[in-house]
């Protein structure tokens, strides 16, 4: 039954990163698989009594938003790494929004073939993050005016600036959802280096990479450091695609920033190689 054990391990750490307002509940469940999970949540090592002959089937939803995804797991997905059946639902979908939605599922499909956890980055890095993100440019959208003109939104005068943190180690589910939600939410790009050592770097308008260190301080670290927060490089040349992004080597780190033209700001502080792209 290693198949149905490695389906628990990654609901439990979906169920774990979940944020208020963010749900997972079972729909079709004749095997039980609530009762799985619940079981399991309390004791990771335990044995399975009876074989599970269906697939889980579940939906994760967000409060307030008319999206959701059903998601069926088969049960050699343990074994095989056979993808999930993910299906875009809504009471007030359109078939062009319906398509863009299932055309970013396939997308995100793509982007986690071969992770150690694809469900799991799958939920928690890409589909709730695409629904709140859905959510707040609906909510943006300039509002029509008595006179029929549409209201503008005002421009954006702030300074950009960057930040880098570093800490003992990174791997809470619950801080690595937490990190990804905030960016979209604060429309900063940036990433987070996961394992030992963490680290955390975010780029944006100076408000919002402030708010977002306030928000990181805010929660219980081992050795956390602000190693700076600053006015970002003047590169208007490159693009500022609004992406949170997760690494688990130090030379992917140094890589992404050299990508950038910044890998001065890592190497400085002790943190990888330019040369040699050692990995920890």
């Amino acid at each position: 039954m290693a198949s149905v054990h490695n389906i628990l391990e990654e609901l439990h750490l979906i169920a774990c990163s979940l944020l208020p307002g963010e749900t997972l509940r079972f729909t079709e469940d004749p095997s039980g698989w609530a009762a799985l999970l619940e079981a399991y949540s309390a004791n990771p090592g335990m044995e399975l009594t009876s074989a599970v002959h269906h697939p889980a089937h579940f939906q994760v939803s967000a409060s307030g938003d008319d999206v959701w995804f059903d998601i069926e797991l088969p049960l050699e997905y343990g074994v095989e790494r056979r993808a999930p059946l993910v299906a875009v639902k809504g009471h007030h979908l359109g078939r062009t929004e319906q398509e863009q939605w299932q055309t970013t599922v396939v997308e995100a499909l793509e982007e986690v073939r071969g992770s150690e956890y694809p469900l799991y980055e799958l939920i928690s890095t890409h589909l709730l993050p695409h629904i709140h993100e859905a959510s707040e440019r609906a909510s943006a959208t300039p509002a029509v005016t008595a006179t029929g003109l549409t209201a503008q939104a005002p421009k954006e005068t702030s300074l950009r600036y960057h930040a880098l943190f570093t800490s003992h180690h990174l791997k809470s589910p619950q801080k690595r959802r937490s990190l990804s939600q905030w960016s979209h939410e604060l429309m900063l790009t940036g990433f987070a280096k996961i394992g030992h050592p963490g680290v955390i770097y975010c780029e944006g308008v100076q408000e919002d990479v402030e708010e977002f260190i306030s928000r990181v301080k805010g929660m219980q670290w081992l050795a956390l450091r602000l190693r700076f927060i600053e006015p970002a490089p003047s590169d208007n040349d490159r693009p500022r695609e609004r992406k949170w992004t997760e690494f688990e080597r130090t030379g992917e780190v140094v890589e992404e920033m050299k990508r950038q033209g910044r890998e001065h700001f890592v190497v400085e502080m002790g943190i990888g190689s330019a040369g040699n792209g050692r990995t920890n």
